[in-house]
């Protein structure tokens, strides 16, 4: 998760676009990566992601494993080739050693998809329990301000809640962005498809997964596109875009403020003391 050798240049790990002290994400409308390329979606919060039907924003991961294998051989991400993680990690020893322990029984336990299997090992372990609205559900009639609750009633009785639920209030189905009204280009790039280009079925143009709202409002900017910078201003689109209801600017900060709830408590994680290279580990790209 924090190795940055797995990246050509040795200058991106996992961290630098999911980062951990940011509640999973990293506050850009999309992520620089390798030579300083932009993504092309806002980088999803890896908080929570265990419990998602699927991985990445169109869904083209089944699970952890295969988001975690991704990005490191993405040209525009971190910008290498599995062959040369794999050649990079074999070349410090300290790696060698410590796959050998995680994989012992394999001839070959420094593979990669043992990496990828290994970081999303880690990512399992990110989730945030102990959000008011947790607590609130198992009782706690205190956990909720009156103004949360009303938000709460709102997010339901609105609809918001057909799409956004289960254990990560969202994350557990897919859904076109613009269902009853489309938004803006700004948040709806015209040359982003979505799912379709994962599916090849027409019914999934403009279809996106749809996201966990756990923790929220610390992932700011929102949407794929990571345009809008505003709670406020993603939950009015949802409305209009989503459930065609003009809402009112005291639903809205009602509803925001049920948001608010969703924050559970942060993983607290040491960063690691990543083992030396030596002089024989391959050098990072100029």
């Amino acid at each position: 998760m924090f190795e940055p050798r797995l990246s050509q240049a040795h200058n991106i790990s996992c961290n630098t676009c999911h980062q951990i002290g940011r509640a999973g994400g990293d506050g850009r409308s999309t992520s620089i990566g390798h030579n300083w390329q932009r993504g092309g979606r806002n980088a999803p919060t890896v908080f929570n992601a265990v419990f998602n039907i699927a991985q990445f924003w169109d869904g083209r991961g089944a699970d952890l494993t295969e988001q975690a294998g991704g990005p490191i051989s993405n040209p525009t991400e971190m910008g290498t080739t599995p062959g040369h993680a794999v050649e990079e990690l074999k070349g410090i020893p300290g790696y060698v050693e410590a796959f050998g322990k995680a994989f012992p029984d394999e001839i070959d336990p420094l593979r990669y998809d043992n990496i990828a299997r290994a970081i999303a090992v880690f990512e399992a372990t990110l989730i945030t329990p102990n959000a008011p609205f947790d607590r609130y559900l198992e009782g706690n009639e205190n956990a909720l301000t009156t103004e949360q609750k009303e938000g709460l009633r709102l997010f339901t009785d609105k609809g918001c809640s057909s799409c956004h639920n289960g254990i990560n209030l969202g994350g557990s189905m897919y859904a076109p962005f613009g269902v009853v009204e489309k938004p803006g280009w700004e948040f709806l790039p015209p040359d982003d498809k979505g799912r379709v280009e994962v599916t090849r079925k027409v019914d999934d143009d403009y279809v996106f997964k749809v996201p966990t709202l756990r923790n929220v409002a610390l992932t700011a900017p929102y949407f794929h596109s990571g345009h809008a910078w505003d709670l406020e201003q993603a939950v009015a689109v949802m409305g209009t875009t989503q459930l065609g209801t003009q809402l009112s600017p005291e639903e809205v900060d009602k509803i925001t403020a049920f948001l608010q709830a969703l924050t559970g408590d942060q993983p607290k994680v040491t960063y690691p003391t990543l083992p030396p290279s030596v002089a024989t580990t391959p050098r990072p790209a100029p």
